[in-house]
């Protein structure tokens, strides 16, 4: 396809702007996708802001975005499995293939991966993207760009509890209802956690994360979180702890909530490199802790899951914003965060 199309770019940063670029040409294994919807991830929004996440510094201009959604107009000639008309959604990061990880099914811990709105990666931001067609999964009938673009941080949350072993008659609690804890919510709900309780400082989330299925929630600065889970589990702590906001504070707290035998499973990563941490009372619970990068294959499951009824993803958004009010969206969500809980970028 030629002609050029609109890409919203971050010169510099708190700065987005809407500027002509050429259609990209798809590669024989890849598909020419045009964007629908796309997820402000709390990763954009960061770089928006600071300029970097961690050693990812944004030194040149990028487009942003990495939760995407669209549809193929076009497809390289060794594409078989996806034909243009398809929805389908982009996972974000392709990889070597090649190195230990690749070839374990790890892939999501391979050095040389090519993830989506990473400095110096460009992201789905954008109207079209030339993607790897083997990370491009079809979307069925009954489901919209809206939910694939969703499809992204809901893999985090199916990891998350994945890597907990979720199971039928657990106890959990899910430290921060932002984005990736209502996901973690609904990844346990739907795995047959019965009880799961939701702790976070922000009225509107903790609203959220009742309306996606919390057994109940704590305004954690009104009252003691630990307190409270430990009077709801009767002294013991529960089964699973998850720390998804990324808080130094909620991190230390997570060996006071477990319960003695139970699992800890670290999700938001802390500003902090450096956090003391009472290793002694989790070696006295022979507690286990464990921590999640991204995800790896759990596409098809998020999809599937999605499509059945069985998570309701949609919920979690609560704000639209048109492709060219991108600046506008990004220094909204930095200015009512605490009146929002998830936006997506719509494309005409």
């Amino acid at each position: 396809m030629n002609g050029t199309m609109k890409a919203a770019v971050m010169n510099k940063v708190g700065e987005i702007k809407l500027e002509t670029l050429d259609i990209p040409t798809p590669k024989d294994d890849q598909v020419l996708v045009k964007i629908k919807h796309v997820g402000i991830c709390g990763s954009d929004v960061h770089y928006f802001e600071h300029g970097r996440i961690g050693d990812f510094v944004v030194r040149d201009p990028i487009i942003l975005g990495h939760e995407s959604a669209g549809e193929v107009v076009e497809v390289g000639r060794n594409v078989k499995h996806l034909k243009v008309g398809d929805k389908v959604t982009l996972e974000p990061g392709y990889t070597c293939g090649k190195c230990e990880y690749c070839k374990t099914g790890r892939y999501n811990l391979c050095p040389d991966v090519v993830f989506m709105a990473t400095p110096p990666y460009n992201g789905a931001f954008v109207e079209y993207v030339a993607y790897p067609a083997d990370m491009a999964f079809k979307l069925p009938e009954n489901m919209d760009t809206v939910e694939g673009a969703l499809i992204e941080p809901l893999a985090v949350g199916l990891h998350a509890a994945r890597t907990a072993d979720a199971h039928i008659g657990q106890t959990a609690v899910v430290l921060g209802a932002g984005c990736i804890g209502l996901v973690t919510l609904m990844s346990l709900k739907a795995m047959g956690v019965s009880e799961v309780y939701v702790s976070d400082v922000i009225e509107k989330r903790l609203d959220k994360a009742l309306e996606c299925g919390a057994s109940g929630v704590i305004r954690a600065d009104k009252e003691d979180t630990v307190e409270t889970i430990n009077k709801l589990t009767n002294g013991q702590g529960a089964d699973l702890v998850f720390e998804t906001a990324g808080n130094k504070i909620t991190t230390k707290q997570t060996v006071n909530l477990v319960k003695r035998g139970g699992k800890i499973v670290l999700v938001g990563m802390a500003p902090d490199a450096t956090i003391d941490y009472d290793f002694i009372s989790l070696i006295s619970k022979e507690a286990s802790i464990s921590t999640v990068f991204r995800y790896r294959n759990l596409y098809p499951t998020g999809i599937k899951a999605v499509s059945s009824g069985l998570i309701p993803i949609r919920k979690i958004v609560t704000n639209f914003f048109k492709f060219e009010d991108t600046q506008y969206a990004m220094k909204y969500s930095i200015e009512n965060a605490r009146d929002m809980v998830k936006g997506v970028i719509e494309f005409d």
